[in-house]
């Protein structure tokens, strides 16, 4: 009887010994998966456990060591007591079956004890304990963190060696042994969003509007800005009435004011300074009223821009080439847009950039930029040296746009179907293979849906 129960007690300690590994390996992988950040705020939250989690988390190296080392222990120690228990137990139900050889007998009970002691130590203290603090991290680590301070502490001496050769070996290998919670990359945190839009934690219009702020920086002005021969100007050489004209027809709130063309700029005239003047005087001087007109290169990245917009209270810039010749303008509304989608007023009469015409056609603006064409229709353009459609036609077909042109693109090939200045204003675009979701099915905005 005595002999029996040393087996239960052999066999209970085995178990034990498997349950003591798997909280082990639980705790290694919650302190990898899990981010400080995370912890961090736990604290803040005042959950249990959460102070000890964070020294732990803060301790990552001699933290996991403690794992490291209760893991091999805890396996040693399982080989040691479990297989002989498991096989003096089952070597009696062999020999009521008839088995008397010893040999034979020794033989059966190990191979079916190890393979019993393999399965539990797989399964239980491995495969179960790990999924799971991968997949709840934060929660196994407090669930952790208490028997994990008393381990560390029990464990210490040990750690402080085995951490010592850990690192001493990393830096023969050229590894750093620090820095575990390494910062994502802007390619991961993409990748990160994409997982958590599928999984439905972020919105369709959630995921395009953070898409579109990583975009945001690396955007520049010469591709959101209103080409020179598209911007409304006052001319101080016009009378009063001829520049309310203007403005009557165009309807902005900001214009330029220049002497003969946008090569001589004196200012910005702003709309609210008009009002109450009366509109037949003929000796108001429009440079009384003008704001400072300020320039920005046209590679300045947009959220560059957009600090200068804040910091000047000016809403409009001039955009001046390499040259120093101004190419256009460029306003808080066109920054805004390449985060949040087109922002239009009741003013703004503007045409959609790209509208479906047909099975694999669309009609497309010709100062459509080029990656937005690309997104639309599924196409890769090759725009490296131009920004617009127009421009991209132009550098394929190496003459000035003329009514009925087609030119070959890859994957596709454009007509071009309206001509002004020298610029194409409308094109048809043909494509081999359209995408399954057609342009008409693409969102205007990355706010547009639910």
């Amino acid at each position: 009887m005595s002999e029996w129960m040393t087996d239960v007690a052999a066999i209970a300690a085995a178990v034990g010994l498997v349950i003591l590994n798997g909280f082990f390996v639980a705790a290694e992988f919650a302190l990898v998966k899990v981010r400080l950040s995370q912890v961090e705020k736990q604290v803040r939250d005042g959950r249990p456990f959460a102070k000890m989690a964070h020294w732990l988390a803060t301790r990552l190296d001699t933290s996991l060591s403690t794992c490291q080392l209760g893991i091999t222990m805890a396996s040693l120690a399982l080989g040691w007591v479990g297989e002989p228990a498991f096989a003096h137990l089952i070597s009696p139900l062999f020999q009521m079956m008839g088995i008397t050889s010893e040999r034979l007998l020794h033989g059966l009970a190990f191979v079916i004890a190890f393979s019993l002691i393999t399965s539990l130590h797989l399964v239980i203290g491995e495969q179960v304990p790990k999924i799971f603090a991968i997949r709840r991290p934060q929660k196994i680590l407090l669930w952790c963190a208490a028997p994990m301070m008393f381990f560390y502490v029990v464990l210490f001496p040990f750690m402080i060696l085995l951490s010592a050769i850990t690192s001493y070996l990393l830096r023969l290998l050229g590894v750093d042994g620090t820095g575990h919670d390494a910062p994502h990359t802007e390619e991961e945190i993409r990748v990160l969003l994409s997982e958590a839009h599928l999984h439905g934690d972020l919105s369709r219009s959630e995921h395009r509007l953070l898409n579109a702020v990583f975009e945001f920086d690396d955007m520049i002005c010469r591709r959101i800005m209103l080409p020179r021969n598209d911007v409304e100007v006052f001319d101080i050489n016009w009378s009063f009435a001829e520049c309310l004209e203007v403005a009557a027809r165009t309807k902005h709130t900001r214009y330029p004011l220049c002497d003969g063309s946008l090569d001589k700029v004196l200012g910005v005239i702003h709309m609210k300074d008009l009002i109450g003047l009366a509109t037949d005087r003929t000796d108001l001087d429009l440079r009384t009223l003008m704001r400072p007109a300020h320039k920005v290169p046209e590679q300045m990245p947009i959220s560059r821009v957009l600090r200068h917009f804040q910091a000047t209270h000016q809403l409009l810039a001039l955009v001046v080439d390499e040259y120093g010749t101004i190419s256009g303008v460029v306003t808080l509304e066109n920054v805004l847009e390449e985060i949040v989608g087109p922002v239009e007023d009741e003013f703004d009469v503007e045409e959609p950039n790209v509208v479906p015409d047909g099975d694999g056609q669309y009609i497309v603006l010709g100062s459509a930029p080029v990656g937005e064409i690309e997104h639309a229709v599924g196409l890769e353009l090759d725009d490296n040296d131009v920004d617009t459609m127009s421009g991209l036609l132009v550098s394929r077909s190496q003459k000035l746009p003329v009514v009925g042109d087609r030119i070959e693109l890859p994957g596709a090939s454009a007509e071009i179907l309206e001509v002004d200045h020298e610029r194409a204003i409308k094109i048809r675009l043909t494509v081999s293979n359209p995408p399954a979701n057609s342009a008409k099915d693409q969102p205007d905005s990355p706010l547009d849906a639910p």
